[in-house]
């Protein structure tokens, strides 16, 4: 029996194992994949309070190394489900808790191109909030055609010096008035009716190809590209104890509670505003400590 099990090893669940551990509460946490989460691709943070700059791998494994300095469990193990009395069921075994913290994030998605995974942190990028200072005075590219990538645009407009604004259809889906901002920018131009067929380079991306629906292909020098195509969270095996939105992410009312006593989300799996390092890492502290609130 443990008192709190966590679902993810990313900022969201290693921040709630941490408070978790220094209330000496026995807590288990379980990661399918690797720790740290979307944040250990980053090159640099720049804009966690308190740190001026640190690479996302660092960051990551800092945070790994608290948790695992209070002797706390993790297990490399995929849970495929969690029944209404907190057992959470494996691909290896089941487990008790008396509480359970759903920090599962979202990934990314990705155009599936080959150097995509090459080039992450060498020129491409999913989060230009994150980035985008970093090709200050450069020229970007921005793959998508809905709000994040409209957003991202009119972002990135007073930081680089020029941005491609990439859609593979023939008109955006996001809304008119980003759209309409856009339009006034001179140092953004778009390009539609077309997709992204390679990216180049030796050891940081140095340009990408297009072809669009006439099969021309043209080549565009950049030195970052940001791919704005969308997110995924992965709650479909939580369904049967958690509320989902349309999107997949888990409703979670005035924050953390899910509609079933004694299981949390914390992190980008659920249903908020803004999905970044620092809500993460708040979520992870507030999930325990209400966790921990409640099983006392």
């Amino acid at each position: 029996m443990y008192d709190i099990i966590i679902i993810g090893a990313g900022p969201a669940g290693l921040t709630s194992a941490l408070y978790a551990l220094r209330a000496n509460k026995k807590i288990l946490i379980f990661e399918a994949k690797n720790y740290g989460g979307q944040i250990i691709n980053a090159s640099n943070i720049e804009n966690y309070p308190g740190i001026s700059s640190i690479s996302g791998f660092d960051f990551a494994t800092n945070l790994y190394n608290q948790v695992k300095n209070l002797n706390g469990e993790i297990k490399y193990e995929t849970v495929i489900r969690i029944e209404e009395d907190k057992t959470v069921i494996t691909n290896k075994d089941k487990y008790k808790g008396k509480a359970v913290i759903i920090a599962t994030g979202v990934t990314s998605r990705k155009l599936n191109l080959p150097n995509e995974e090459k080039f992450i942190g060498k020129g491409v990028s999913y989060c230009a909030t994150c980035d985008g200072n970093f090709f200050k005075n450069k020229i970007v590219a921005i793959n998508g055609g809905g709000n994040t990538a409209l957003e991202d645009a009119l972002y990135l407009s007073s930081i680089v010096s020029k941005v491609y604004l990439i859609h593979r259809r023939e008109e955006f889906r996001g809304d008119a008035k980003y759209l309409d901002e856009l339009k006034k920018k001179d140092n953004i131009e778009f390009i539609l009716n077309s997709n992204i067929v390679s990216l180049n380079g030796d050891e940081n991306l140095e340009s990408i190809t297009l072809e669009d629906i006439n099969n021309n292909i043209k080549e565009i020098k950049i030195d970052g590209l940001f791919i704005a195509i969308g997110q995924e969270p992965k709650n479909a095996v939580f369904s049967n104890v958690v509320e989902l939105d349309s999107k997949g992410y888990i409703i979670s009312g005035d924050g953390v509670h899910t509609k079933l006593p004694g299981i949390y989300v914390a992190g980008d799996a659920r249903v908020k505003i803004l999905r970044q390092l620092t809500t993460a890492v708040s979520d992870g502290s507030i999930a325990a400590t209400i966790a921990i609130k409640e099983i006392n």
